[in-house]
């Protein structure tokens, strides 16, 4: 005997409704992955190991800003062979803010996202991560910002998401009644704890963005070198009506070497004159009207820093006096040559605007 299925009219209306849903969530969901390099090849062999071993409906292309590294760097990504790897040189180093910008704007146009995740060479999904990020409901977010940790599992700090107090009066009281930096950033509590929740700004270690927003919105300031662009670009998200979200189902690990628990110097040296340059104007954008007492507060935080640089300390207070001077002049056309002279006290022409810093044309990508 033999058996047919019939469907009726409303069943067949319901299962191609159903279809087309699956189908329109499959097309909203094309993940691309934009990953900024300069002569860290082990840490970005990590990396990119990482990313693609995810399947294709979880990341479906990954571009490489090869910014400027050495020819060893070169020779490693042309002999790779995955189909979803794609290569952007700049023959210039442009610092991470000119790396963001120009992945960014290479992936908006050749890679067809739906979402972008941006990351450092050192930094990489965890196992899971993308398929936790797949399963949120985001549709009310045009950003996410990923729990990122240090190799050991503890909170990464320098990548803490982060409220703006000077948006948020509960926040602003928490500050001032002694909570510090700690009332506006995610701690451990909030790592450990489940659920999808709204923060304002947060680091590019693990950042994911709409690629509507980013239409909207345009790219992070290539100018800027090196820190401070991923806070800006986010706080301007949030600005702008695009709310940024956290779950710590989205894991990210940062093999960060630039600050540490033990050593609270910054490492290299000339990273000095980026980091208080850079802070200076997000405080400047994130506090407002506030900004004067701001400074003058954070000011005296900031000097008494030398005593950790014995041997360093008049290097660090040039670097320092510079960063003040071109971070109150939102001056940020010093060319990196003048900034390495002054960290290596080599001759150099100080106050130097030469934009060498200024994202150069992208080479064709290569697979």
């Amino acid at each position: 005997m033999n058996f047919r299925h019939v469907i009726s009219t409303d069943q067949t209306a319901d299962l191609t409704a159903d279809l087309t849903a699956d189908l329109a969530a499959a097309q909203s969901s094309r993940l691309v992955a934009v990953v900024v390099t300069h002569r860290r090849l082990a840490q970005l062999q990590v990396t990119l190991r990482s990313l693609l071993s995810a399947p294709l409906d979880q990341l479906a292309a990954v571009l490489v800003v090869d910014n400027a590294s050495d020819k060893a760097t070169g020779a490693w990504l042309a002999a790779q062979t995955d189909p979803r790897l794609v290569v952007v040189r700049s023959d210039v180093n442009t610092g991470g803010a000119g790396g963001f910008a120009m992945g960014m704007k290479a992936a908006m146009e050749r890679l067809a996202p739906d979402w972008i995740v941006l990351m450092d060479d050192d930094a990489r999904p965890k196992p899971g991560a993308l398929r936790a990020f797949h399963a949120l409901d985001l549709d009310a977010y045009d950003g996410f910002a990923a729990a990122v940790t240090l190799p050991d599992g503890t909170v990464c700090d320098m990548n803490r998401p982060t409220f703006n107090p000077f948006w948020r009066k509960r926040v602003m009281a928490r500050t001032l009644l002694g909570g510090g930096r700690e009332a506006f950033h995610l701690g451990p509590h909030d790592f450990k704890t489940p659920g999808l929740r709204t923060v304002d700004g947060t680091s590019f270690a693990a950042f994911f963005v709409r690629a509507s927003a980013v239409r909207k919105q345009g790219y992070p300031d290539p100018s800027l070198f090196l820190y401070g662009d991923d806070t800006l670009y986010t706080l301007g998200l949030t600005r702008a009506g695009h709310p940024i979200g956290f779950d710590p189902s989205v894991m990210f690990e940062h093999d960060n070497q630039t600050y540490s628990a033990a050593d609270p110097r910054i490492h290299p040296l000339w990273k000095v004159y980026y980091y208080y340059r850079n802070l200076l104007i997000v405080y400047r954008m994130s506090a407002g009207v506030f900004f004067a007492p701001v400074f003058i507060l954070y000011l005296l935080r900031w000097l008494s820093r030398v005593r950790h640089y014995k041997g360093q300390r008049g290097t660090y207070l040039r670097l320092f006096a510079m960063a003040m001077r071109d971070g109150l002049l939102r001056r940020t056309g010093i060319s990196h040559d003048t900034v390495l002279n002054a960290a290596l006290n080599r001759p150099g022409v100080r106050g130097d605007t030469d934009a060498t810093t200024a994202a150069p044309k992208p080479s064709a990508p290569t697979r």
